[in-house]
């Protein structure tokens, strides 16, 4: 990141939600959109041309698919953060996006202030999904992980409480989501949830979510 501001490349095929999304990041703090681009090919040329940190790219587009892209914008320029905005809710394309080098799929729906702090999260490294996608993400691990749960080093061992939010996590829900179903504040949530990534070794809370699955948590 340049002096701290998030340099953002839109990638969407409707130059109104372009237009709609430029000005809503125009507004904020410390972010900058500094390309956009109409198609696939066209915003792999916008990256290569402009290195920002962060493209926001559409999944269903005439010609090469946001998938595609991905995929390409992995390889040629793997520094470049991407982040899907669609609409689809397609497990499939879900999974073909992360698995193509996205770190990140967010509904088109998603509130504005969900948006800027799932891009400021992309921009520092981390990997976001929608809570809305989250459950069908966890059934794909859920599906993939039939190994029973092995036993948790003693170094790696959670408090209680971090162990509660840990299968909240694992369940899709969210730090407001958390603190209200455990009667606690966001901050200390918060709190937590870097406590229990930095004592498993972990990035993301979509790492979490998986750990916590392959490992039996997060049940109903």
């Amino acid at each position: 990141m340049s002096e701290g501001r998030v340099r953002i490349v839109l990638v969407d095929d409707h130059s109104l939600f372009r237009g709609g999304m430029r000005m809503l990041l125009g507004r904020e703090a410390g972010f900058e959109v500094i390309g956009e681009a109409g198609d696939a090919s066209e915003g792999i040329k916008a990256v290569a041309r402009l290195a920002p940190d962060v493209v926001l790219l559409d999944l269903n587009m005439p010609g090469m698919s946001g998938a595609e892209a991905a995929r390409i914008l992995a390889e040629e320029t793997p520094d470049v953060r991407v982040l899907m905005l669609t609409v689809s809710e397609d497990a499939e394309d879900l999974f073909a996006a992360l698995r193509a080098g996205a770190c990140g799929y967010l509904l088109k729906n998603i509130e504005a202030e969900a948006l800027i702090a799932a891009i400021r999260s992309a921009a520092a490294g981390e990997s976001v999904i929608s809570p809305r996608m989250m459950g069908k993400l966890l059934s794909g691990v859920r599906a993939e992980t039939p190994a029973p749960a092995r036993e948790v080093p003693e170094s790696e061992r959670l408090t209680p409480r971090e162990g509660e939010i840990l299968a909240l996590i694992a369940r899709g829900k969210s730090n407001k989501e958390i603190a209200r179903a455990l009667e606690v504040a966001e901050s200390t949530v918060k709190i937590h949830v870097q406590n229990l990534l930095r004592k498993l070794g972990l990035a993301s809370r979509v790492q979490a979510a998986v750990y916590a699955v392959e490992r039996g948590l997060g049940g109903e």
